[in-house]
């Protein structure tokens, strides 16, 4: 493609040592690593305001990321972005053997259990390439990502090898067992390092619930921070049609808003 060409062109000479930009030739792989988690939450966002013009533009910015990345480890001699197109086309050959040869899926449960099947192998044939330490089961779930999403990864990846719950119930069980732990620490409210840690085990147990079933818990808890921002604007609404802030509100009147904003459709105005 022209366009992509192009573009492999111009991130050159924007990281031009002599006429390039002030900004980008500078730039290091670690210091645009903040600015690429929020292009693609803006990806995320456009997608769920059903913003198409704008997913256009924010997928382009995401793309211009992984050119600048390509084109700074080419730099370092280290690879570029043709081989970074190479390697996910053969990854993307290899864990599809059932549209790109003769091995057979013929629904989704059991496209995800060949995938899970030839994740495993990559693994194992990445631990025999490196003699220096064995890989572990968990080693290669990153460590940056949102808690929540590697939290259900290492569950994720621990229920491979059958270290799971096997009926949603005992999690539910397991909950309450947990919030009790976390009550019991509260008694002491000195010893915060127990509490947060019952807590951490506490929304361990909540995305374990989740995963179980089938649900998203980043998405099921981004849904409730916009039901929260729903219900919170109804109240400072409310508050200014009385000639009241929420400073002036107490607490019983902006919990009785609250109360009616629950049963007002998230969608209305």
């Amino acid at each position: 493609m022209k366009e992509l060409e192009r573009l492999l062109v111009i991130m050159k000479s924007l990281r031009d040592p002599l006429g390039g930009c002030p900004w980008d030739k500078v730039q290091t792989i670690d210091s645009i690593k903040g600015f690429t988690l929020e292009e693609a939450y803006e990806v995320v966002d456009a997608i769920e305001r059903n913003d198409i013009e704008g997913l256009r533009d924010e997928l382009g910015d995401l793309l211009f990321h992984i050119i600048f990345y390509a084109e700074m480890a080419d730099e370092q001699s280290q690879f570029d972005f043709r081989d970074v197109v190479r390697q996910l086309v053969e990854k993307l050959e290899r864990r599809h053997p059932h549209v790109f040869s003769d091995t057979k899926a013929e629904n989704i449960e059991q496209v995800k259990a060949l995938w899970e099947k030839i994740k495993q192998q990559e693994r194992e044939d990445g631990a025999g390439q490196n003699t220096d330490t064995a890989q572990l089961l968990l080693d290669d779930i990153g460590k940056h990502m949102p808690a929540i999403q590697r939290a259900a990864k290492l569950q994720k990846r621990a229920a491979t090898v059958g270290f799971d719950w096997t009926e949603s119930r005992d999690i539910l069980n397991k909950l309450d067992e947990e919030l009790a732990e976390l009550r019991e620490a509260s008694l002491n409210p000195a010893n915060m390092d127990d509490i947060s840690e019952e807590l951490g085990d506490l929304m361990f147990c909540c995305i374990n619930l989740a995963r179980h079933y089938k649900i998203d818990a980043e998405l099921s808890l981004r849904n409730t921070n916009e039901k929260f921002i729903h219900r919170f604007n109804y109240i400072e609404a409310a508050l200014e049609k009385q000639n009241k802030s929420l400073a002036d509100a107490t607490l019983e009147e902006m919990d009785a808003l609250w109360n009616e904003a629950k049963l007002k459709p998230v969608n209305s105005n």
